[in-house]
């Protein structure tokens, strides 16, 4: 007898309107749990230990000696708080006050205010606006297909090279000290 293959058979008709039905039947209503599944926990219960069932605390067997009560069993090495339930980052340090400070405290360090930057001179502005700006300009031009004529290509490439070797030939050349640079640390 020959085996018979699942792309043999003809499949079997489906009755739609009988599924329809059961669906419309069984709408609102919450399915049946698989066998071995552990319903959900409340979010009161999130924070004591596993237990094998969820049912309501009246209703659950006494597991444990008759003085103590649920809510005072030791928790877990993996515990999962629930949001709304305060966990472990939710605590904040209290700030000290001036009195529990002693003579070996001193206190904690504010930095002072930085120094306003000093004020960029024209022709800084102009070197640093041919640096960014020929890249850009030439970005553009590729993006928005533009011809690369001669004098767009010497702008981008001419405005970047003269901008970076203006900002070079500005920069200070670090001879503020006198002081000899091969003698090593001075205490």
């Amino acid at each position: 007898m020959a085996e018979q293959h699942d792309a043999d058979r003809e499949p079997q008709p489906i009755d739609e309107e009988a599924a329809w039905a059961a669906i419309v039947a069984g709408y609102g209503e919450e399915p049946v749990d698989p066998p071995g599944a552990k319903p959900f926990k409340s979010v009161e219960d999130l924070a004591l230990l596993e237990a094998e069932t969820n049912d309501a605390p009246e209703d659950r067997p006494s597991e444990e000696p008759a003085g103590k009560s649920p809510e005072a069993s030791p928790l877990g090495s993996s515990v999962t708080f629930a949001p709304g339930v305060a966990g472990p980052r939710d605590y904040s340090v209290a700030e000290p006050a001036e009195e529990d400070l002693d003579e070996s405290d001193e206190g904690h360090f504010v930095p002072p205010e930085p120094p306003p930057l000093p004020e960029a001179d024209v022709t800084a502005k102009f070197a640093w606006l041919a640096v960014i700006g020929g890249p850009v300009l030439m970005l553009i031009a590729v993006l928005l297909q533009w011809d690369m004529t001669w004098w767009l290509t010497t702008l981008c490439v001419g405005g970047f090279l003269g901008g970076f070797a203006t900002l070079v030939a500005r920069m200070s050349s670090g001879d503020d000290e006198d002081d000899d640079p091969g003698r090593g640390a001075v205490v």
